[in-house]
């Protein structure tokens, strides 16, 4: 089986780099699909209390013979249950579908600065890990302002940021920021949402040398700049090769040629984290 590579946290514990993640994936679906992911090798299962598919994830890691410690299972706290009441509730939620006493990683899902209740979020987040029901914290989708309000206000800095990142929408400012931080980068929809990115010549081209898949490619680029990345699909096959991109190793050169496809806030596919506070969401 191919090893897995890590990522180190600045609270000493690490995250499989490459993850399987269910967004979009119903919850009579995710049973089987997270028990093939698990077979083919991955060890970081992610899912979110939006995606509505906890309970079937939950089902999956109480039929795997792969041991809870050798797992790490992410899930995200919902726009709709933000402040720290709703938070704390949401989350004995998502622990009773998920059929587990400790979680290794808990996002707050989205910023979303409209309804103002990040911070009280993340307070509800710190008091968890205080607690030990949580290893790690972190979020997806912040900017670079609300980062600094959690780390000025509470004085505990994410471990991790997931956020929309692929070749057409590289992120390189707010990962920047994110290594200065040592806050670990997490990339969702690597592919980049149907962007073009699968037909761009570039990244054909890469992946006709290296008798590889245009997917495969993409998550290779992720991996060699030291990001997490989530891959997703419910073929089967797609699955196990999915995680063969881990065996794909990129040049120097071939990074760059990807690298220099960036498009800036016009590659961006999914919501801007400013304004987005619906239900939705990666």
């Amino acid at each position: 089986m191919t090893a897995q590579p890590t990522i180190e946290f600045h609270d000493g514990r690490s995250i499989p780099q490459l993850g399987y993640g269910v967004w979009q994936v119903s919850d009579d679906t995710a049973t089987d699909v997270v028990l093939k992911a698990i077979e083919a090798g991955y060890r970081h299962i992610d899912t979110a209390r939006g995606y509505e598919n906890e309970a079937g994830v939950g089902r999956a890691l109480a039929r795997t013979e792969v041991d809870r410690e050798d797992l790490f299972i992410t899930s995200k706290v919902p726009n709709q249950d933000q402040g720290r009441e709703q938070t704390l509730r949401s989350f004995d939620a998502t622990m009773a579908d998920l059929g587990l006493e400790e979680l290794d990683l808990y996002l707050i899902h989205w910023p979303a600065p409209a309804r103002g209740e990040a911070l009280n979020t993340w307070k509800a987040l710190v008091e968890l890990k205080e607690q030990g029901r949580i290893r790690s914290i972190g979020v997806s989708n912040f900017r670079v302002e609300d980062l600094e309000q959690l780390e000025q206000e509470t004085g505990v800095v994410p471990v991790l940021n997931q956020i929309e990142l692929h070749p057409y929408f590289a992120q390189l400012e707010l990962r920047e920021y994110h290594a200065s931080k040592s806050i670990a980068t997490e990339s969702w929809s690597p592919l980049g949402q149907g962007g073009g990115e699968l037909e761009d010549p570039v990244i054909t081209g890469i992946a006709e040398a290296h008798g590889a898949e245009v997917g495969q490619v993409m998550l290779a680029w992720n991996l060699a700049q030291g990001n997490v990345v989530i891959s997703k699909s419910e073929t089967p096959e797609r699955i196990v090769s999915n995680f063969a991109s881990l065996q794909l190793e990129l040049t120097p050169e071939e990074v760059a040629a990807i690298n220099a496809l960036d498009k800036g806030e016009q590659g961006r596919r999914g919501g801007p984290p400013a304004e987005f506070s619906g239900h939705q969401g990666a």
